[in-house]
C-alpha cells in the first residue's frame, strides 16, 4: 500500500487475475483508480446517481460478428474505498482487494439486483477474498 492508500500494481494484477482464473482464453481490461469528482461523473451520466461510489463496471459488448478478448474497464474511487475501509473497520488491503474483485466479476457478468444473483456474487467473493486470507466482506455491511 502506498502512502496515499493505492495498492500496488502487482496486488491490483493479483486481484484482479484471481478474479479471472476460470475464464477462457486471455481476457483484457482496463482498471482505472480516479476521484470522487470523476466517479460522480461517470455515476450520474450511467446510473443517474449523483453522488461518488466505489466502483463501478463497464462490460464491452462487440459489434455482432466481432471478436474481441476485451472485458471492458473498472473503474475505482480510491478517497470512497479508503473512506469505506475505516468506516467498516476493514483494512485497506482487503477492501482494495475486494473492489477489484467486484468489479472484475461484474464485468463477467456477476450482479446483485436480486437476491439470488447478490447471493451467488457474494459467495464467489468471499471464496476468493477467503484465498487471499481476508475475511468475508459482507459479515458486517451489505454492498
Amino acid at each position: 500500500m502506498s502512502a496515499e492508500g493505492l495498492p500496488a500494481e502487482d496486488s491490483v494484477r493479483q486481484w484482479a487475475g484471481l478474479a479471472l482464473a476460470d475464464t477462457a482464453g486471455n481476457p483484457e481490461l482496463t482498471i482505472r483508480i480516479v476521484d470522487e469528482a470523476e466517479i460522480t461523473v461517470l455515476n450520474h451520466r450511467y446510473r443517474g446517481k449523483d453522488y461518488p461510489t466505489n466502483v463501478l463496471s463497464f462490460p464491452y459488448q462487440a459489434l455482432p460478428g466481432v471478436e474481441s478478448s476485451l472485458l471492458g474497464d473498472v473503474v475505482i474511487c480510491a478517497p470512497v474505498v479508503v473512506r469505506e475501509a475505516v468506516a467498516q473497520s476493514k483494512t485497506l488491503d482487503a477492501h482494495w482487494a475486494h473492489m477489484v474483485i467486484h468489479g472484475v466479476l461484474h464485468l463477467l457478468g456477476y450482479d446483485h439486483h436480486d437476491s439470488g444473483e447478490a447471493t451467488r456474487m457474494e459467495q464467489h467473493e468471499t471464496g476468493l477474498l477467503n484465498r487471499l486470507g481476508y475475511t468475508d466482506p459482507y459479515l458486517s455491511h451489505s454492498d
